[in-house]
């Protein structure tokens, strides 16, 4: 369990740096006004700094409970970014499309479809770049 004494916000910036990558990042933040800075920080802090640096699941496991949360809630744009950090986090295609294929089954098939869609789009692309 995280150090309740510690501010986890430097945590959750390197987490979700070797998540997400540095551009994403780098892009994010770079847009952050006075008005979005308290949730840049809310993010930061609670879900990279607290939630996944969490020891109970690697972080294979828990890009699988996100593709499928970001599936079941339909958040595409987010869906297609995790797609991207669970290469990162060691998925591979195919256990993508595992869990693209499970989430059909409680999520629906129009959903499954469409996460297919995104998904190859977004493994073609990181091809694409090697």
């Amino acid at each position: 369990m995280p150090d309740q004494f510690h501010d986890p916000y430097d945590a959750g910036m390197t987490v979700r740096r070797e998540v997400l990558g540095d551009a994403h990042v780098d892009r994010a933040t770079a847009r952050t006004t006075p008005f979005t800075e308290d949730f840049q920080t809310l993010i930061t802090r609670y879900a990279w700094g607290s939630i996944w640096t969490r020891p109970g699941l690697d972080r294979k496991m828990r890009s699988v409970a996100v593709l499928t949360a970001l599936l079941a809630n339909h958040h595409w744009d987010e869906f297609a970014m995790h797609v991207r950090a669970a290469r990162r986090n060691g998925l591979t295609p195919d256990e993508i499309g595992e869990v693209i294929l499970q989430s059909a089954v409680y999520c629906g098939v129009p959903v499954a479809n469409h996460g297919f869609a995104i998904a190859q789009q977004v493994l073609d692309e990181a091809e694409n770049k090697a």
